[in-house]
């Protein structure tokens, strides 16, 4: 049985390890030893059959990884699916961004559909169909569990919305403080607080 008392740092590479195995299943590579992954994703390749060895014997010494198959393991492991419905609340500037790019570099799923209250960015927007958000209820995909929040308004009543419609994980750009029950979860991204941090880093740097 796999050891499921998996370190923070290790899972954290976990992530690392699966865009880098869709990418290269995606390019027809079907087997892969440590070695050559630990170039592909900068880790050693001790620390990568480590980080293996707690989910369970994966590979052969001499042969290698089956690609499709940690694929597999990975995606299990970190409650990922390549078909997960995303949905976006805001297609304002950053919203339309997210909407264009769209990939997720072989992760996740994509963003099926977006919501925002101005009827001028309501329509089709890089083939993502944009719905009033007042349609929300009716629209949402079903099963959908991952909602990407750049609006600028009334952002607690959307995100009550957005749980009472079965959301469990919010991606959240709008530096609003946000109330959610337990089971839910909510990732921050505040850009300027990662900027201030890396400059921060950059002058301490400098000045050694």
């Amino acid at each position: 049985m796999p050891n499921r008392n998996v370190p923070k740092a290790t899972l954290q590479r976990y992530p690392i390890y699966l865009k880098a195995l869709r990418k290269l299943s995606n390019s027809g590579v079907e087997r892969i030893m440590s070695r050559e992954l630990s170039e592909y994703v900068n880790i050693q390749p001790t620390t990568i059959r480590r980080d293996f060895s707690f989910l369970g014997n994966l590979g052969k010494q001499g042969y290698g990884y089956d690609v499709s198959k940690l694929i597999d393991i990975f995606s299990q492991e970190l409650g990922l699916e390549f078909d997960e419905k995303i949905i976006l609340v805001g297609a304002g500037n950053l919203g339309r961004a997210l909407m264009k790019y769209n990939k997720w570099n072989y992760v996740v799923g994509e963003i099926t559909c977006a919501f925002d209250i101005s009827p001028d960015r309501q329509g089709v927007r890089f083939g993502i169909p944009v719905y009033d958000l007042a349609d929300l209820e009716v629209k949402i995909p079903k099963g959908c569990r991952i909602a990407i929040l750049t609006a600028s308004g009334d952002i607690q009543p959307t995100v009550d919305r957005l749980i009472a419609c079965g959301i469990v994980g919010i991606v959240d750009f709008t530096h609003e403080h946000i109330q959610v029950p337990k089971g839910v979860a909510i990732k921050s991204v505040d850009v300027v607080s990662s900027i201030q941090e890396l400059v921060f880093e950059t002058n301490s740097l400098n000045n050694k």
